[in-house]
């Protein structure tokens, strides 16, 4: 891999979790507040149903675990077992892929009235 591509992956890599930081915190805080105020699964549901900030947030919350956990993967494998080249490199986008998909699946239950 030439030394541009490793610049642009160690700084989407940087950049993802910094994003990653502030979503787990906010996420964090979220989930707590339910907790402590009894809120049920239908409640919660009845707040996130159609709130377009909150769908927002989760999907860019999405995306940087999409863009983090595959480079992040990438490197663990590349150092842990000398793992290099193409097949790599496949494998990561299609874990980042899964990521994405299984992700916005899960925002998208959340967000849309009438879906499971």
């Amino acid at each position: 891999m030439n030394t541009r591509a490793q610049a642009y992956l160690w700084f989407a890599q940087r950049a993802s979790a910094a994003l990653l930081g502030f979503f787990v915190l906010v996420h964090l805080v979220t989930v707590i507040y339910a907790v402590r105020n009894g809120l049920s699964a239908v409640e919660i549901l009845g707040r996130t149903r159609g709130n377009t900030p909150w769908m927002l947030f989760y999907l860019l919350f999405v995306v940087a675990v999409a863009v983090h956990v595959p480079i992040g993967l990438r490197n663990i494998l590349a150092e842990t077992f000398s793992w290099r080249g193409r097949g790599l490199d496949l494998i990561v986008l299609g874990v980042g892929l899964f990521f994405l998909l299984s992700g916005l699946r899960a925002v998208w239950a959340v967000y849309a009235p009438g879906a499971a």
